[in-house]
């Protein structure tokens, strides 16, 4: 369905709302509007990050991705011992 066929739907059904029931109507898309926006934004934030290895050389990658790897290893080898058995 197109965007403005959609929309037109909507308008429709907003124009039979009681008119008590649209200060409802109007926080739920107000708020519904809010969210979208600011799922947005934190996308763009998100994607400031994106590509920001490629400069960096394979060899460098290559021993950065081994530590991460070996970092990680030592963070939940230290959990594992702590853990309760339950048998």
């Amino acid at each position: 369905m197109d965007s403005l066929n959609l929309r037109t739907k909507v308008i429709t059904e907003i124009n039979l709302v009681p008119p008590d029931k649209l200060e409802e109507l109007y926080n739920l898309i107000h708020y519904f509007r809010l969210g979208v926006e600011s799922s947005k934004v934190s996308l763009n934030q998100t994607m400031q990050f994106a590509g920001c290895w490629n400069d960096m050389s394979d060899e460098i990658f290559a021993n950065f991705n081994e530590e991460i790897s070996t970092r990680r290893q030592q963070a939940f080898l230290g959990r594992r011992s702590d853990e309760a058995s339950f048998d």
